[in-house]
């Protein structure tokens, strides 16, 4: 029997304030280190579609597009995100409906 097919969700990390990018102290730039090193291994296996900071006018915030079985899998991978485990980021997630990839 074949695994059902992963589902895909939007991951949005939400910084602690609009400047973020540009004010991170240094245990805020520690936490986002290992945030990045973090995505870019779920990148490599293949759990992620793309990530990145997005440069939004109101304030730069993260985005990935996850696969995951489920809502919980794609939560628990949130959760597990380094800087927001360290308690600097919080997050959104949600289902892409019928999403595809090229």
């Amino acid at each position: 029997m074949s695994a059902a097919p992963a589902s895909l969700f939007l991951f949005r990390l939400i910084p602690p304030r609009p400047d973020f990018a540009q004010t991170m102290t240094d245990v805020e730039q520690q936490a986002m280190a290992q945030h990045m090193t973090y995505w870019e291994t779920l990148l490599a296996a293949g759990r992620v579609v793309v990530y990145g900071p997005v440069a939004d006018p109101e304030g730069v915030w993260g985005l990935g597009v996850l696969r995951a079985g489920d809502r919980a899998e794609a939560l628990a991978i949130a959760d597990a995100d380094p800087s927001v485990v360290a308690g600097i980021n919080t997050y959104e997630v949600l289902e892409i409906l019928n999403g595809a990839t090229g």
